[in-house]
Formats: structure tokens, C-alpha cells, sequence
């Protein structure tokens, strides 16, 4: 597959369209985001197809990758585009919002294999919910496999429905913990609903064991026990910056996707406040200061619907060391955000004429991109690299 570039007429239109989806700076704050004013400044080769892709990492060898398609499939692939079918994943329930989700590295994945999944899982009657494994990868053979799959999380209460199942996983800097973004379900009340653990960031220890010094840890309730954070809508991406702080982006009613930074037992408010209104057009109340509820650090009205979370630590693109990225899947672009501490100033946004799902970095500092392969997207994996 040849590389493609953007043209500069042609990115003068997207951009046009393009500010029509974007909204305020930071919360309180209406001034307009920072656009691209030329074409953007990198090349993008298509590497590999998919159907569906959800989430993609990358392995430690720095010649190959694991990418989920939502259907059920994990595939290995090499940087080549070579790919590799994985056998022993679990039964997924497909179906909407709902399929095999994320996939992560264990964090001494060179010494022991460990890879952890999330997917969505049926149960009893017409409930389903989110669930996350982890298993030992074994690429020995001729063909890989998932073995010892062993689920250690589970969304609770199963519930009707098949969207908002987050399922987005990040460990800690220093490996001891594993934070799970875990959506509300479409369901409304169980974000603020301490007898559920959806609508909450979730943190564990890597085997699935609770730590007791969570903020609401109560030996004999082991779902409020699980719970970090509180108040969200649909998490689609989580990650650490090199200072040690954990961000989440999440998709909320229409006009109010947000990226929160996510600490010890705060409420983000949702379904009582948020930037946003829900799509029937009933009015939800903004963040306003003394509401007891913390405010997201960027929010977009519109709605740019987004899609994956990277931290971005790269030398390829030096000017970006330090930014957040995510994409747009309603937005079709490709989203850069400032981070200065523990504050956000929109910086970029490229149109990319592709809904993207996930964002990643690669061994050399290259940023990937997963299109889901929906309305219009062809489900390709891009490689970004800088332009001339």
C-alpha cells in the first residue's frame, strides 16, 4: 500500500468543515479551539485491513502487534502487514456497541506473556456486560494462541442493551495497578449508583483482587470496593502521562465529550451534570463551580464522538512530546491536546475522512491509527510519520 498525503486545498476544505465540530477550548472557557491552518504535517501509509478493528499494542520485539476486530477475532501482525489469526479468545456477545474490546500488555509481558482483554459478554435473558481476562500469549508454534484465558472483572449488574460498555484498560506507571473505564450502559443512573460498578473507573490489582486502599473499599461489598471514580457516561480511552496522572476521554450526550483527569473517588457528574444535553434534547445542567461535581479538563460542543487515548512520548514528532491525542469517529479527524500539568488547551485537529477508533504509538515514535470500518471507514490501520 502506497503512502497518501493530504493536499493543501483539500485540507483547507476538511478544515472548514471541520471547525463546525469542534466547541471550547476547556470547560468555562468559549474561545475556539487552535486548527491546523496548512496541510498537516505528516504522511500516512495504509499498512493493513481490517474488519472492524477495535484496539490495537504493539509488543516489546518492535516488529509486530495485536489488533481485536469486534467480531471475536485477536490478530497478531507484523510491521510488514503480515497477519496471524489468534486462537483461545474468549466467546464474545457481537452485536452493536458490543464485541471483543481492548487489548494490553501485562506489565512484565518479557518475562511472562500476559496479555489482558476486555470484551462483552452475554448472560442470562436478554443482559449482557462488559468483561475483562487475562491470558498467557504463545507465539511458539505455527499458529498463536491464547491459553489459561482466566476472567478476572465483570460489569455488575448485566443489563439489557448493547452500547456503553467502555471496557478501556490501562496499568500504572508502575505496574501495580489495573484501571478498567467501564460505561453506564446507555442506563443513566448506575454512574452515580455505588451498588454498580458501571459508570465508574475501576481500579485492581492485576490478578483482579481489590486493593483496600481504593477510596470506597468496604470489605464485604466488593463492587463499591472496585470503584475510583464515579460519574461517567461512555469511557472509550484511559491512559497515564510520564507524570503519573491518568486521563480518560469519554463519548457523552450530544455535545458534551469530555477528557477528565481522573483521581482518587471524584464524581464527574454525569447523568446530573455535563456540558452536553441528552439527545432528545432534554436540558442536563452545566458544571458550574460549588456543584460538587469536578469538571471536566476539555469538553466539545459539538460532539466530536471520540475514540481511543494516546500520551504521546515519541522523539519522531518532538513538537508533540507531551500532547494527548485522540481521534474522531463522528468527526472523522484526528485530535492533538496540549497538556501543561494537570490543564488541557485544544491544539490540532486533522480531518482524516475516516472514523477513527483507536490511536496508538509505535516502537519508533510513528503514531498508528485503527479506522473502525464503519459508515463509510474501511477498517485501515494508517501509519503516521512526518511529512517531507
Amino acid at each position: 500500500m502506497k503512502p497518501y498525503y493530504i493536499s493543501a486545498l483539500a485540507m483547507s476544505a476538511l478544515i472548514t468543515a471541520a471547525c463546525q465540530v469542534d466547541g471550547p477550548d476547556v470547560a468555562g472557557n468559549d474561545a475556539p479551539s487552535q486548527l491546523a491552518a496548512n496541510a498537516a504535517p505528516f504522511t500516512v501509509e495504509p499498512v493493513a485491513d481490517f474488519d472492524e478493528p477495535w484496539a490495537m499494542t504493539f509488543l516489546p520485539d518492535g516488529k509486530s502487534a495485536l489488533v481485536t476486530e469486534k467480531s471475536g477475532k485477536l490478530i497478531l501482525l507484523t510491521i510488514g502487514g503480515e497477519q496471524r489469526l489468534v486462537s483461545g479468545v474468549p466467546e464474545v456477545d457481537y452485536g452493536g456497541q458490543g464485541g471483543l474490546g481492548d487489548v494490553i500488555l501485562a506489565p512484565n509481558f518479557a518475562e511472562d506473556n500476559m496479555v489482558y482483554l476486555s470484551w462483552a459478554e452475554a448472560g442470562e435473558g436478554n443482559a449482557r456486560g462488559a468483561a475483562v481476562g487475562r491470558a498467557t500469549l504463545d507465539t511458539s508454534g505455527p499458529a498463536a494462541a491464547l491459553q489459561n484465558l482466566e476472567v478476572i472483572w465483570r460489569q455488575y449488574p448485566k443489563v439489557s442493551g448493547r452500547g456503553h460498555y467502555g471496557h478501556r484498560l490501562a496499568f500504572s506507571p508502575d505496574g501495580k495497578y489495573l484501571f478498567i473505564a467501564s460505561g453506564e450502559r446507555q442506563k443513566f443512573d448506575p454512574a452515580q449508583d455505588m451498588a454498580s460498578n458501571m459508570g465508574k473507573v475501576v481500579r485492581l490489582y492485576p490478578d483482579g483482587s481489590i486493593p483496600e486502599d481504593n477510596p470506597f473499599f468496604v470489605a464485604a461489598d466488593v463492587v463499591k470496593s472496585q470503584i475510583w471514580s464515579l460519574g461517567h457516561r461512555n469511557p472509550l480511552g484511559i491512559t497515564f502521562d510520564t507524570n503519573g496522572n491518568l486521563w480518560n476521554q469519554e463519548m457523552g450526550p450530544a455535545g458534551g465529550d469530555e477528557i477528565n483527569l481522573v483521581q482518587r473517588g471524584a464524581n464527574y457528574g454525569y447523568p446530573n451534570v455535563s456540558n452536553g444535553d441528552h439527545y432528545d434534547g432534554t436540558n442536563i445542567p452545566d458544571h458550574s463551580e460549588g456543584d460538587g461535581f469536578t469538571a471536566p479538563k476539555a469538553f466539545w460542543n459539538p460532539a466530536i464522538s471520540p475514540g481511543g487515548l494516546l500520551y504521546y512520548t515519541g522523539d519522531l514528532f518532538p513538537e508533540w512530546k507531551g500532547s494527548l491525542f485522540l481521534g474522531g469517529l463522528g468527526a472523522k479527524n484526528l485530535v492533538r491536546v496540549s497538556v501543561n500539568g494537570t490543564e488541557l488547551s485544544k491544539a490540532d485537529a486533522w480531518p482524516m475522512r475516516a472514523r477513527i477508533r483507536e490511536v496508538e504509538q509505535g516502537p519508533d515514535g510513528a503514531i498508528w491509527l485503527l479506522e473502525d470500518g464503519k459508515r463509510g471507514s474501511k477498517g485501515r490501520l494508517l501509519k503516521l510519520t512526518p511529512a517531507g
